[in-house]
């Protein structure tokens, strides 16, 4: 059996043609959000899409003004979004492993040396034992005040990927390292193979006591 922890199992999947996960756009409940919600975070600093695959994400950002990073550690992955969605000041591409500290810094990527993450369809495709090496690469990379918007895939259907999460768990894991929730709800607008999608937003507080909000409110 491939091992999905080696990019070269990822690599395959973009040769064939077998990334299920591709939607050929942004994920409509991401991008409904970041251009409508009164609460989407405003364009400063960098911002990180972690296994960002063709780089619909990305690209989505960097025209709403962001200055992006979009990061995957399929070479194939990288080759993609470059070919769809260009490079240039405000766009950037980085074939390296999320988990590969020394890699990270090497780029530029150490600690609070962003503004925000977009996650969508990396910690879903990540094996569960990672998340929580996840959730540490994401803290320490974050400035104190940044944020970490996200789709999830809240199922408890078995294996993976995609891998899926309790709800109520994953907002949890958040709040357990300091972040603040702003929102975590159902998403709205998802594609219909995807129903149980949910949607969140986090900061980084600056003060260590401040507390995440319930699953399922805002």
């Amino acid at each position: 059996m491939t091992d999905r922890r080696q990019p070269q199992a990822w690599d395959a999947r973009y040769r064939q043609g077998t990334d299920r996960w591709e939607l050929g756009m942004a994920a409509p409940p991401l991008q409904a959000f970041l251009e409508q919600h009164p609460l989407a975070p405003k364009p400063t600093g960098t911002v990180l899409v972690p296994g960002c695959g063709r780089g619909h994400e990305a690209a989505l950002l960097a025209r709403l003004g962001f200055d992006v990073l979009g990061l995957d550690f399929s070479v194939e992955a990288i080759r993609e979004a470059r070919r769809l969605q260009g490079e240039h000041e405000h766009l950037r591409w980085l074939q390296a492993d999320l988990f590969d500290g020394a890699a990270l810094d090497r780029a530029g990527l150490g600690a609070h040396s962003l503004s925000g993450v977009v996650e969508h369809t990396c910690f879903c495709a990540i094996d569960p034992s990672q998340r929580d090496h996840y959730r540490s690469t994401v803290d320490r990379l974050l400035e104190p005040g940044g944020w970490l918007l996200g789709v999830f895939f809240c199922h408890d259907r078995p294996g993976g990927p995609p891998y899926g999460s309790d709800a109520e768990q994953l907002a949890a894991s958040w709040s357990q390292i300091g972040f603040t929730g702003m929102i975590w709800e159902p998403a709205q607008g998802s594609v219909a193979q995807r129903s149980d999608e949910w949607l969140g937003l986090w900061s980084k507080p600056s003060q260590a006591d401040n507390h995440a909000i319930p699953a399922g409110s805002r």
